[in-house]
């Protein structure tokens, strides 16, 4: 989809040359496309790049893998196949081809309901990130959205959400609740029929599937005059924050689109799980949000897992536009209703009474200096060089650096007025 417009700054200069990159890839290695902003491309670059996006598109289209799919759920278990190397499900006439690649065979019925278990997760940080909720946070996100009185999910960047629904509804008559994915692999259009995945890009808000899958996620969001449905989105932690929340800030509009009379100022209902320490951007871009203490945890990170202690635990919580008393957390994982703040904390989060808030972030109890006149780390020590809390071996003399946009000190880049303006 259209590329992301950046700039390359250097230091002591505030304005710097703009460069359009790829809005998905921040690694080169995934994606070499680079062009600045006033580059004259010849015909012949334009024709090679053409060329090299024809040679880079999915063997099938979204509609064959549906067929496929259906002919694929006809044949008997003993010729059931999926390629590991090609990620695909073949089909008998295609074994020969895949002859020297490794199988899984016999796939069940059970299996094909959750291909997030069989499909190989795509763990580079800054473009698809696929870790995956373990069972514990997928559970308690689906029976949180039950008791809130959510019908439909949009499930921006979380299959294993998606597949959860997909199987209860599925199995069980009653279960009223519905889920569209939105998702950068296309490997789950194998999966998937064209109403229940769309192949979405969440840097640029951009449908591979044209204005049909475009018409599909705005039929989804109308549905009920646009009531009981809610986005649930998890992004890769290395992605742009602001790319992000251009893009969600754009679904957020298609379904006030839906004209409902007396929606006014009205958000669309969203949990955005992301890691605590981008709060401030968050916040600075979604002012009506808040964030939960919900530690979410996932099957493959080796770090974040629930029950871990200090640095070791899962720093990944809810940011949600909902009210935070309406977020009920589990009693039994340790969390608590804490009766001034109006919100469920975990059992290390004491409330200051000088803040007067539940002032942790990561879950151990936060200590109040009085210097910096705020709650910091335990671990954390006022240091009278820097006039801030740091840990005891930090090194001062960061307080001497200038800002790497515009040359001055008492600021960081991220905080840079200039790129403010800009």
């Amino acid at each position: 989809g259209p590329a992301l417009l950046f700039v390359k700054t250097s230091q002591g200069k505030e304005e710097g040359r703009r460069f359009y990159a790829c809005s998905a890839c921040r690694d080169r290695k995934d994606c070499n496309f680079f062009q600045w902003e006033d580059e004259k491309v010849s015909e012949t670059r334009l024709a090679a790049r053409e060329e090299y996006n024809r040679n880079h598109q999915p063997t099938f289209t979204h509609r064959q893998n549906v067929e496929r799919y259906k002919n694929f759920v006809l044949l008997p278990l003993s010729k059931r196949r999926f390629c590991q190397e090609c990620q695909q499900l073949l089909l008998p006439a295609e074994w020969e081809k895949h002859s020297s690649h490794r199988f899984l065979c016999d796939i069940s019925t059970a299996q094909l309901k959750s291909p997030s278990q069989f499909l190989y997760p795509l763990e580079n940080k800054k473009t698809n990130a696929q870790y995956l909720f373990a069972d514990r946070s997928c559970q308690f996100l689906l029976n949180l959205l039950i008791d809130l009185g959510f019908r439909r999910v949009l499930s921006v960047g979380t299959p294993r959400l998606h597949e959860m629904i997909q199987s209860k509804a599925s199995q069980e008559e009653d279960f009223r609740v519905r889920s569209l994915l939105l998702d950068i692999d296309f490997r789950y259009s194998q999966f998937y029929t064209e109403d229940e995945f769309c192949h979405y890009n969440m840097f640029n808000h951009y449908f591979f599937g044209g204005e049909a899958a475009h018409e599909t996620c705005r039929k989804f969001l109308y549905e009920d005059n646009g009531e009981k449905v809610i986005m649930v989105t998890d992004p890769p932690f290395g992605g742009l924050v602001e790319a992000l929340a251009s893009s969600f800030k754009k679904l957020m509009a298609m379904w006030k689109e839906t004209g409902k009379e007396g929606q006014g100022n009205k958000e669309m209902p969203m949990f955005w799980i992301f890691p605590y320490f981008f709060e401030s951007r968050i916040l600075d871009l979604f002012p009506s949000f808040s964030m939960m203490d919900y530690q979410v945890d996932y099957d493959n990170h080796a770090l974040y897992k629930h029950g871990k202690t200090g640095r070791r635990q899962s720093p990944v919580r809810i940011f949600t536009n909902l009210t935070p008393r309406m977020i009920v957390l589990p009693v039994e994982e340790g969390y608590r209703f804490c009766t001034i703040c109006q919100r469920y904390v975990s059992s290390g989060n004491q409330h200051c009474e000088i803040c007067n808030s539940c002032t942790s972030k990561d879950g151990r109890r936060w200590k109040h200096c009085v210097l910096c006149k705020k709650c910091v780390k335990p671990s954390w020590f006022h240091c009278n060089n820097c006039n801030c809390c740091a840990l005891p071996n930090h090194s001062c003399e960061k307080t001497d650096s200038c800002c790497f946009v515009c040359g001055k000190a008492g600021h960081k880049r991220s905080a840079c007025p200039s790129l403010s303006r800009s």
